[in-house]
């Protein structure tokens, strides 16, 4: 195997995975995709927007609930 064809092929896999990270068809990052203020990186289960939730309807829905206010501070 030439060295030529092994370099493109690399370029191309590249460039397959970054069209399908940019359409959506591969994912890279966090599935839930909400920025949040928690260090630790997780979020209790009750404070998760939901699937199809915008983000900021579901923070002013949280806002309304005594036992959910302390919910907000996982939303920065």
């Amino acid at each position: 195997m030439d060295w030529i064809s092994f370099v493109y092929g690399l370029l191309t896999a590249g460039v397959i995975a970054l069209i399908f990270t940019a359409t959506g068809i591969a994912h890279v990052g966090t599935i839930n995709g909400a920025v949040t203020g928690d260090d630790s990186g997780t979020i209790p289960e009750k404070c998760k927007t939901p699937a199809g939730q915008d983000v900021n309807s579901w923070k002013e829905h949280l806002g309304h609930h005594a036992e959910t206010k302390e919910c907000l501070k996982y939303y920065g």
